[in-house]
């Protein structure tokens, strides 16, 4: 066996490395935008404008739009300016060479990045486009694609965002240390190095330069923004400069902006880190930092709407946690603990408890099964589970069928399973049981499961419960955190949750007679 190659040290080696790497796009996002490319009614707006879902496609015609052919040639700053330079027959060329994949093939870190963009993307329509209405396609395409340059670098290696994820913004080590043990090479710098090669919009460019090697005026705004208590003073230290009020006012500080509002976003909504871009918006905006903030938040809920995937995580989901709750916890290095996702205990409390009470009630308060089983899985939500099917088993145990789901965007109407396919539900069936699965046991246990199973819950960490009612097994139960271990209170929360599941069962069949 060979080993592999040892990955570059240096900016020009890593731009050699990645400048030929091609990003996959998912199946239907390949077919809407061919169906998009080939239907003559659609303006080339608004095929730009399908295309801004699929961030892997805007960069891909972007960047070929903008190979330098002649010393006239400027660069295009918007994806609709690409499209009529490139021509709707060389767009379909394009699009049939980008590799294609299901949405649970594309490695989950560059997928994650690219949901990243879009909320950004959706920060700067919502705080910056209406004021700069002129510009509004340099703002929307510029700050979709101000971090394109890590999109093809996590394409190629997804396990180097998670790294940089749990050390930089979960255990607070300087991002410029991790990142030369990392790849050698400082990343704004590479990215400034590959917006430059690829020649991306203009304004890209000039953010990268500005966090690179101009940042005197930048520390300056960061200063003057952190007065938020006296609006009258920040305007006066502004006029006593009039350099530095001059460059607050450039329209393409509004991609930087929003990329650090989104990037700052996805760890926690509180840190210093989020409240340094926070309060440099609100000054960007002459806006106080309580309504700068409630507009931000407003924006992630859109974005959220739009653009948010059961398996990814999207900082809008957050702002229903304890304003001091954080996403990311450090991993110890002596163990092979991994990031949790929090369960507030004041959430378990409010919406879990009262779910909880009212399955034990008696007589039962359910009129049909559908309603039992709607409300279980309102409680398991409670839990904080994310991903969740529940099934039920008909009386001679051939057949699983899905009765209620969480956070499953592609399970298909009709889902069932087949236990005679899986010796793991066979015995899950026997009596009630419960599976764990965990990295420690997955090559086990994982080959067991039903492959349309683990389609939906790509996760090395999953529970399987059977539940039993009058002693025989009536409903299976599956569930994870999106991929994220478990936590010790969600457990215990998962436990008592079965338990009372159980109970209302018992009380619904003795009713129903």
């Amino acid at each position: 066996m060979t080993s592999a190659p040892p990955l570059p040290r240096s900016i020009e080696g890593w731009i050699k490395h990645l400048d030929p790497v091609r990003l996959p796009i998912a199946r239907e996002q390949h077919l809407r935008i061919s169906r998009a490319l080939a239907d003559s009614r659609l303006s080339l707006r608004d095929i730009a404008l399908q295309m801004q879902d699929c961030p892997a496609i805007a960069l891909s015609l972007l960047r070929e739009a903008n190979r330098p052919r002649s010393p006239l040639h400027s660069p295009a700053e918007s994806l609709e300016v690409a499209l009529t330079r490139l021509g709707i027959g060389r767009c379909e060329q394009l699009l049939g060479q980008l590799p294609q994949a299901e949405s649970s093939r594309i490695p989950p870190p560059l997928r994650q990045l690219e949901l990243i963009s879009l909320h950004a993307m959706q920060q700067a329509n919502g705080l910056f486009a209406h004021r700069l209405a002129r510009l509004w396609q340099e703002v929307h395409w510029g700050s979709l694609l101000f971090l394109a340059p890590l999109w093809p670098l996590l394409a190629a290696h997804p396990t180097l965002f998670l790294a940089w994820e749990q050390r930089v913004l979960a255990a607070g080590e300087p991002a410029r240390q991790v990142e030369q043990e990392l790849l050698g090479v400082p990343l704004l710098q590479l990215c400034q190095a590959l917006v430059e090669h690829w020649r991306l919009p203009q304004w890209i460019i000039d953010g990268y330069r500005l966090l690179n090697s101009d940042k005197r005026l930048l520390v300056k705004a960061l200063h003057i923004a952190r007065d938020q208590a006296h609006p009258l003073q920040q305007q006066h230290q502004l006029d006593a400069d009039p350099a530095l009020r001059r460059w607050l006012g450039q329209p393409a500080h509004s991609l930087l902006l929003a990329n650090g509002l989104a990037v700052a976003a996805h760890h926690n909504w509180s840190t210093p880190h989020s409240l340094r871009w926070q309060r440099l918006a609100g000054l960007y905006l002459q806006q106080p930092l309580e309504l700068l903030q409630q507009q931000v938040h407003q924006h992630a809920v859109s974005s959220a709407r739009l653009h948010a995937q059961a398996d990814l995580w999207h900082p809008a989901e957050a702002l229903l946690w304890p304003w001091d709750c954080q996403r990311l916890h450090v991993v110890r290095k002596d163990s092979h603990a991994q990031a949790t996702a929090p369960v507030a205990s004041s959430r378990l409390h409010e919406d879990w408890k009262p779910l909880c009470t009212e399955l034990l009630k008696q007589p039962s308060p359910f009129d049909n099964l559908l309603q039992l089983t709607s409300h279980a899985c309102r409680a398991l939500r409670a839990c904080g589970l994310q991903r969740i099917l529940l099934l039920l088993a008909d009386r001679q145990h051939t057949r699983l069928v899905a009765q209620q789901s969480s956070g499953l965007s592609g399970l298909k109407s009709g889902f069932s399973l087949d236990p005679a396919s899986s010796q793991i539900l066979k015995r899950l069936l026997q009596k009630p049981a419960q599976l764990r699965l965990e990295p420690a046991n997955q090559a086990q246990y994982s080959a067991l499961l039903p492959g349309n199973l683990k389609a939906l819950f790509p996760s090395e960490h999953l529970l399987l419960r059977s539940l039993a009612s009058q002693e025989r097994v009536v409903m299976l139960l599956v569930c994870d955190q999106q991929g994220i271990p478990f936590s010790s209170e969600q457990l215990h929360a998962f436990g008592k949750t079965v338990q009372c599941i159980e109970r209302a069962l018992d009380n619904f069949s003795r009713r129903a007679r």
